[in-house]
């Protein structure tokens, strides 16, 4: 992990913003791996050894079945945009004023209600309908109709019609709906920590809080080497002449 303060960008495209960066997904997505094994080392004191953990090994898991269907079948995943290989429709939408929106019908009932909801119902009563597999292979078809009815429509009507219909249909959000969203509101997702330098600073909750001891985030990033001290004296057991003498001498 980097001493220095991770780094957020936002890239925005036709389609979206990209919230996170390549090397930040790796950063997180290791931290989350790691959590259980640093809670096993605090409820196991009389555990001994260190666990070892890469950045590769967490990223990994991100590619799911990739690994066994290449092993087994031989096949390579092709780009697939957000399509996906194991259902359809499933994609993104844009509407008529410009707001992006995601379908993933991935059982028939869902597929079902969304053909209705864009006016083709017809296409339920093919045979390879029912197959989610066999949908794919129409997915041109059927993202053509969805993408049709959506893009003749402006985003709160989508949104209302799809909700009636209890077709699943979700926005495609960037940053500034995040933080406005009720739900991420309701449930405390964003948090505010006071900053040394810039005061009070927004950023995400912790990922999981348990009832009797939900926690919080002290602090929002330490500067380099502010908790030398406490760490070296405290908790490695230097005595404060060790502890300067490493200081002159560049070690720490």
């Amino acid at each position: 992990m980097t001493a220095e303060r991770p780094r957020i960008l936002l890239v925005e495209d036709e389609v979206l913003i990209t919230l996170l960066l390549q090397d930040m997904l790796l950063d997180l997505e290791c931290e989350i791996a790691a959590a259980p094994e640093n809670l096993d080392d605090a409820l196991s004191a009389a555990r001994t050894g260190a666990f070892d953990l890469a950045l590769i090994d967490p990223l990994l898991t991100l590619l799911g079945p990739h690994p066994t269907v290449y092993d087994q079948l031989g096949i390579v995943q092709t780009r697939m945009g957000n399509r996906s290989s194991n259902n359809a429709p499933r994609n993104t939408y844009c509407t008529r004023d410009g707001t992006w929106v995601a379908i993933s019908a991935s059982a028939i009932s869902v597929a079902e209600r969304v053909m209705r909801v864009v006016g083709h119902p017809e296409v339920i009563d093919e045979p390879w309908f029912a197959s989610a597999g066999e949908r794919v292979k129409h997915a041109e078809l059927l993202d053509g109709y969805v993408a049709s009815w959506i893009g003749a429509r402006d985003f709160d009507e989508v949104m209302r019609t799809f909700d009636e219909a209890g077709a699943a249909l979700a926005p495609i959000y960037d940053i500034s709906q995040v933080m406005s969203d009720p739900q991420f509101r309701a449930r405390e997702s964003i948090t505010t920590v006071e900053d040394e330098d810039l005061g009070p600073l927004a950023m995400q909750n912790l990922i999981f809080r348990l009832s009797e001891s939900p926690g919080s985030i002290r602090f929002s990033g330490r500067k380099l080497g502010q908790d030398n001290e406490p760490i070296f004296l405290d908790r490695l057991g230097l005595s404060r002449e060790e502890y300067e003498a490493m200081r002159e001498e560049g070690v720490i």
